[in-house]
């Protein structure tokens, strides 16, 4: 193993973030009061171009406005490629309250998407003199953004979480799909005769968490676009949860309590994961490295697995 020791991404509930777009703050209200852990005002693909001076306008007010309670609160600001993102980081810097606590910048394709963004972020805090540092988070969604996805992962000490998102990324790729997420349908393997459905976003979401866990970010799964569908957003979170993934995407209120079941480890994991630590210091003070659990070999890896689990567990409990 490499003497760098891997940073721990930041210490925050992550399990769901809940999208909105800036041009209805009618639902701001709900959003704040909803049981997901990250709130995501969106200026970018939720708002028309005639509603991006009005969305930001209704941004910046509900920022200071609105009790957020303990959530992570996240603007997406428009993508660099357009004409509308370097005044949503100035009239965000310049006008709204310290409550802020993150931008998401979409479409990044590269490690000089931030520092761009970060420049001008870095010189409004200091000319405005902001007390609270502002908090980046990224989304994958273009080819070059995963070709690039590790120096991207590296590019900005704000940096705090990445997602995929699946729709622009699917489209950059010039996959032949409009399903936003989830199985595809075309996207199968044959086994005497049966169809086999494998899951085209792994080998993206794989390189995101690899990259995330290397540089200390948390890696997010992105939208499910039919929101009409509960198993089929349970299915894609539950693989997300498994490659390591902390949480993801809600594009409609009742996908919360779903993305919050998924990633809450369960009662029976904590339980399990609790009896392995125990299990292995009791082969710590006989001078063993591996034990016996329930059938099955436990050793100084399954220590780190099952600290995984209970730390989630614990930090889910602690901030609620």
């Amino acid at each position: 193993m490499s003497f760098r020791i891997q940073p721990a991404a930041p210490s925050r509930p992550n399990r769901c973030q809940l999208f909105g777009p800036g041009s209805r703050p009618a639902i701001f209200e709900k959003m704040a009061g909803s049981a997901a852990d990250v709130i995501n005002l969106d200026l970018e693909d939720s708002v028309a171009p005639t509603d991006k001076d009005s969305a930001r306008e209704n941004v910046v007010q509900a920022i200071g406005d609105i009790d957020w309670g303990t959530k992570t609160l996240s603007v997406r600001i428009n993508g660099l490629d357009t004409p509308y993102w370097y005044r949503d980081v100035v009239d965000l810097l310049e006008r709204a309250s310290d409550r802020l606590d993150q931008i998401m910048i979409p479409k990044v394709g590269c490690a000089g998407d931030l520092y761009a963004v970060d420049a001008l972020v870095s010189a409004i805090e200091a000319a405005k003199g902001r007390g609270k540092r502002l908090a980046f988070e990224v989304i994958i969604e273009s080819a070059a953004g995963i070709a690039h996805v590790e120096e991207i992962a590296s590019a900005s000490p704000r940096l705090q979480a990445m997602s995929l998102g699946a729709a622009d990324f699917a489209a950059s790729m010039g996959m032949q799909t409009t399903g936003i997420g989830g199985t595809q349908e075309d996207y199968y393997m044959l086994h005497d005769g049966q169809k086999h459905w494998s899951d085209p976003w792994h080998w993206a979401q794989a390189a995101i968490v690899a990259a995330c866990r290397t540089h200390g970010v948390l890696p997010v799964d992105g939208p499910f676009g039919d929101f009409s569908d509960d198993e089929g957003f349970r299915a894609q979170a539950l693989r997300s949860a498994t490659l390591g993934m902390v949480g993801k995407w809600a594009i409609h209120p009742k996908q919360v309590a779903l993305a919050n079941e998924v990633f809450t480890p369960s009662e029976a994991a904590v339980t399990e994961a609790r009896e392995i630590l125990a299990a292995m210091e009791e082969a710590k003070a006989k001078g063993e490295g591996a034990t016996v659990y329930k059938g099955r070999l436990v050793d100084i890896a399954s220590i780190k697995q099952a600290d995984v689990i209970v730390r989630q567990a614990e930090m889910i409990s602690n901030d609620g």
